[in-house]
């Protein structure tokens, strides 16, 4: 497994990552979900991607069940929340603690950027990041980022307001994929921008969910290849077999 380094945060992570969606999927039971977990782990994975929301709190429970037995020590577990007020993003955050039953998380995105209202939503005196911030200062996270999929002009509107605040991202997660380039084009845009500033890197949707597999001009391999070549530091992967699990480490 190749390693880079997390925007300036000097943290090593593999450069593919679990996607924690595909662990609470109906067609993955709860031991295959552990086994995939552990299994990436031994192999090398380090990086663990996962939400509040994702199937209910499956998808962080089973996650959980996955990090005990000393896996916790050997994984960067990230996770994300929706709440854009103070009150609700703590109470999102504590609640995705107990579900993953860890004492801390390393980092915590601010999930869904998609409107131009949610970057003042979530930097208002009483809005989600200062929820983070406290939560940072007690210990229970360590770094802090946002993710979005609609439209990279949002992404570099976050990525202002957090700077008129005198706030610095740790990450920012988006579409990362073949077809990006030709519409909306996170690569081009917000890509740079990202390096600039020395901000993580985090893809997603290198597959497009299988929608760029269906065309048939292109294999899972040099989707994850692509979407790897960028200035990445990590590619996350839904991964809902052991099958899957070898294809990603065949990318990497």
């Amino acid at each position: 497994m190749i390693y880079r380094v997390l925007g300036s945060t000097g943290e090593r992570v593999s450069a593919i990552g679990v996607g924690g969606w595909h662990l609470g999927l109906k067609q993955v039971d709860e031991p295959l979900a552990i086994r995939i977990v552990r299994s990436a782990i031994d192999r090398g994975i380090n990086f663990l991607d996962n939400c509040w929301d994702y199937n209910e709190g499956a998808s962080e429970l089973r996650m959980g069940k996955a990090l005990r037995d000393g896996y916790r020590r050997q994984a960067f577990v990230m996770t994300k929340i929706d709440g854009r007020s103070r009150k609700e993003a703590a109470r999102q955050l504590d609640e995705s603690l107990r579900r993953l039953r860890v004492d801390y998380i390393d980092l915590v995105q601010h999930h869904e950027i998609i409107r131009f209202e949610d970057p003042h939503r979530i930097f208002d005196d009483q809005g989600a990041n200062a929820a983070l911030i406290e939560a940072r200062a007690a210990g229970k996270i360590r770094y802090i980022g946002f993710t979005g999929h609609k439209d990279p002009r949002i992404h570099l509107y976050m990525l202002e307001v957090a700077n008129e605040n005198g706030f610095k991202f740790d990450t920012a997660q988006m579409p990362l994929n073949v077809m990006d380039a030709h519409y909306r084009s996170f690569e081009k845009l917000v890509v740079p921008e990202l390096v600039k500033l020395e901000i993580g890197v985090l893809g997603m949707k290198s597959m497009a969910n299988g929608i760029l597999l269906k065309s048939k001009t292109v294999t899972p391999i040099e989707c994850l290849h692509y979407a790897l070549n960028l200035p990445t530091s990590v590619v996350i992967t839904g991964i809902d077999s052991m099958e899957i699990l070898d294809q990603a480490f065949g990318s990497g």
